[in-house]
């Protein structure tokens, strides 16, 4: 048993909680709000952890005379290890929590109980401010339960703190389920809590000896249609609003928050000066008075431009002098997405990458100015870390929020080198907002979703992340999404066929859509993406 929390434990720590993540990692993977087969989030905290683990193995013997205690090195190589390994949004969180974890205790002369609350405490603010918009019932309630519990503690004994924040953070994720509706259709708790909960429990077992008995969470049973609650989720924006912005960095800070809230597709870039620079924002938004509104009141802003997308109206930027040294790293899964990437003259990274992965690619281009795009909601976080670090090293890069490829083919195919690169990533984020996309797949659990309850082997259409259709036909379920989508207008069709997909679906779905819009265009090409047969955009 330990009374303070050394070099030594936290190694242990670091290797007894990857090998629990290893021996639940299918049972996290499992944990999907929706029945598509592309649950990954323990893989993605294994994956983070094994660099940590890495990094602990590598350098632990290395503390600089002059750095802080040896437990706050070994802390920090945990952490640092994490970030340059993070996968997804569940492992950049982790890597934050470790982070804010280390910064608290580096310079404490020992970890005690009240140390070890206040570095999770510190860890929880941490994890909270990496996200963009913190959703409770996710690994953030489970973080902050734990620190909760530890700080209620009140003890210097650090037995007793290290069980209080374990305690608190698994009577946390059973109450996940309560927080998300889409837990609660699903019948599961939080994947990446359940994740956390196995890492704390963990480090109950270096400090104490004991190795806590904790079940996994039972699977709770599906709500009935008629009691089913709509998981809330923003509607579709009606503007777009775009201008630039004479501003300092802590008003732009407030400012990203107020858009944040006020609407989605936010992307503010700036030009790199330290003190009063200029910024071009955009944000898709409903209210556009008070989007420019907010603008006024973070500084002075200039070619406001406002947009309604049922004008079907697109902003023409004058074209400016070339800029040198650009390049567009781009995130893919699928050996034919790859090559339409390549053929854009993108550097392609292989699907679930990590923040040091990602980082190399954006090094290896040799530019100055670097887009990414990452395809994936979860990967979206991570190349926001590999932006984070990029500039430290003098890279400047922003990422366009592309959550599938075929909205980073649409946001490559408006690239122009003669525009500043600002202006540049503001029309790329613009023709990827404006690609709707869905995704076609077999469901591999009994769920309920919002188009009504699913069985194993369903089909289900995904449009922009939600099921909107369920069908026992695969070609006719596709065909039936793309009429669904074009309903809504659109002019070009993009069709990825996945590495599983029957040989003719992309030629039937092309049919179809030629003898009921003859007037839209059809491109299909084989994608080779797992998991789903077909990815459809509508521009």
């Amino acid at each position: 048993m330990l009374d303070t929390l050394d070099a030594a434990a936290v190694r242990r720590w670091c290797a007894g909680g990857l090998v629990a993540l290893k021996r639940h990692q299918g049972e996290i993977d499992d944990l999907n709000v929706y029945p598509v087969p592309d649950g990954d989030t323990g893989t993605n905290m294994v994956l983070t952890l094994t660099s940590a683990q890495q990094a602990l193995a590598m350098d632990l013997g290395t503390l600089p005379e002059d750095g802080p205690t040896a437990h706050g090195h070994a802390l920090r190589l945990m952490a640092r290890g994490a970030l340059l390994g993070a996968r997804g949004n569940s492992g950049v969180i982790l890597s934050q929590i470790l982070r804010g974890f280390a910064d608290a205790v580096a310079a404490a002369p020992a970890v005690r109980g009240r140390e070890l609350a206040a570095a999770l405490r510190d860890g929880t603010a941490a994890a909270y401010a990496a996200v963009a918009r913190p959703v409770e019932g996710t690994l953030l309630s489970v973080v902050a339960a734990a620190a909760h519990a530890a700080e209620r503690a009140d003890s210097d004994d650090l037995r007793a703190v290290v069980r209080a924040a374990a305690g608190g953070a698994a009577h946390a994720l059973a109450r996940t389920p309560e927080q998300l509706p889409a837990l609660a259709r699903a019948g599961v708790v939080d994947a990446g809590g359940r994740g956390l909960c196995l890492l704390l429990d963990a480090l109950v077992e270096v400090v104490t000896g004991e190795s806590p008995e904790r079940p996994a969470p039972a699977p709770r049973p599906v709500r009935p249609p008629a009691t089913a609650v709509r998981e809330t989720g923003s509607e579709e924006y009606a503007y777009e609003v775009q201008f630039l912005l004479d501003a300092g960095p802590e008003a732009v800070a407030r400012l990203r928050d107020e858009l944040a809230a006020l609407g989605d597709s936010l992307v503010v870039v700036g030009d790199g000066n330290a003190g009063t620079g200029t910024w071009n924002v955009h944000v898709h938004v409903n209210d556009v008075g008070a989007a420019i509104e907010a603008g006024v009141v973070a500084g002075r802003p200039h070619r406001i431009s406002v947009t309604r997308f049922a004008d079907q109206l697109a902003p023409v930027s004058p074209p400016e002098a070339a800029a040198d040294g650009r390049a567009a790293v781009v995130v893919a899964a699928g050996a034919g997405i790859a090559e339409l990437f390549a053929g854009e003259g993108a550097t392609v990274v292989p699907g679930n990458p990590s923040i040091g992965e990602l980082l190399d690619a954006i090094r290896a281009t040799g530019a100055a100015r670097v887009v990414v795009l990452p395809n994936d909601p979860d990967t979206q976080a991570v190349a926001n870390a590999a932006a984070r670090e990029a500039h430290g090293l003098g890279v400047k890069v922003s990422v366009v929020p592309t959550r599938s490829p075929v909205q980073a083919l649409a946001a490559l195919a408006v690239r122009d080198p003669k525009r500043r690169f600002a202006d540049d990533v503001i029309a790329m984020a613009e023709a990827a907002g404006a690609c709707r996309y869905a995704e076609v797949c077999y469901a591999r659990r009994e769920a309920l979703t919002v188009a009504g309850p699913c069985r194993p082997g369903d089909v289900l259409a995904l449009v922009e992340g939600e099921v909107h259709l369920i069908g026992s036909d695969l070609t006719d379920t596709c065909a039936a999404v793309v009429d669904r989508m074009l309903g809504g207008g659109g002019e070009l069709v993009t069709l990825l066929s996945g590495a599983d997909a029957p040989d003719g679906l992309a030629d039937a779905v092309r049919e179809h859509v030629g003898q009921r819009w003859p007037f839209v265009e059809v491109q299909a090409y084989p994608g080779g993406q797992p998991h789903y047969p077909l990815l459809v955009g509508v521009e």
